[in-house]
């Protein structure tokens, strides 16, 4: 049986986050702060799509989006670990669980030509309206409390896995890797023959840390803390050959 391989996006594939690149494309590089205290704290996607008719307004075409995106950083090591990846799709299938959304990961995928190492991209769909506008709509409905309305990984992890077996395919063990809040309910689904890697110094890595201790000690998955894709690439080389 193959393992399955899961990545966030933002702060975990590419060292920022994507939302907040794409301000970049317009010309103050910031946005205006009547847009930004829209924000309630709550509803992130509902704020974006009122930047993406901002910067819609301000005249920013397509392709100017898509090169100011292509411009975002990978994490070190990330893009050596997804050729990796690609080399090992024998024994390893990939997928992307995000919050983005389906432009912004292909465009980024595109200029490392990473995508052939995802058998899926579960994020956000995305498309452009008449006015040339960039419109996101939510990946699924779900009944998770602890997940904005749009998307719970933890759904999206598990329909996949359940998909996959009615296909026949089986994994032998999870390896989720991420770094943001959002990240902690699929890692408390993970079973103890499963990893979570977790970036060091992120959100995702002090909810762990306090998980762990209401929890006495014990996780059901092994947890591995990482700070660049070369220590992924490492622990995976190893994983790989047990």
């Amino acid at each position: 049986m193959k393992s399955l391989l899961v990545f966030d996006f933002d702060h975990t594939i590419v060292d920022g986050n994507s939302d907040t690149w794409v301000v970049k494309c317009i010309p103050e590089k910031k946005l205006p702060d009547w847009l930004r205290k829209t924000y309630d704290g709550k509803h992130w996607n509902e704020y974006m799509q009122k930047v993406f008719a901002y910067i819609g307004d301000q005249g920013i075409k397509e392709s100017v989006m898509k090169q100011v995106m292509q411009s975002m950083p990978y994490t070190p090591g990330m893009d050596d670990l997804l050729k990796f990846i690609c080399q090992n799709k024998d024994q390893v299938d990939c997928i992307i669980i995000s919050d983005s959304n389906t432009f912004f990961i292909n465009w980024i995928l595109e200029v490392t030509n990473s995508s052939l190492a995802f058998n899926s991209i579960l994020t956000n769909p995305a498309n452009f309206d008449e006015q040339n506008h960039l419109t996101i709509e939510k990946f699924h409905s779900h009944n998770c409390l602890q997940c904005p309305d749009n998307l719970c990984k933890k759904k999206a992890l598990d329909d996949f896995v359940a998909n996959q077996l009615k296909a026949g395919i089986q994994y032998k063990k999870t390896i989720y890797t991420g770094d943001g809040g959002n990240d902690l309910c699929p890692i408390r689904g993970l079973k103890e023959c499963d990893v979570a890697m977790v970036r060091k110094g992120y959100k995702l890595e002090k909810l762990i840390h306090e998980l762990v201790d209401r929890c006495s000690g014990s996780m059901q998955p092994s947890i591995v803390i990482w700070s660049s894709g070369e220590e992924i690439l490492s622990y995976l080389k190893t994983c790989l050959k047990t």
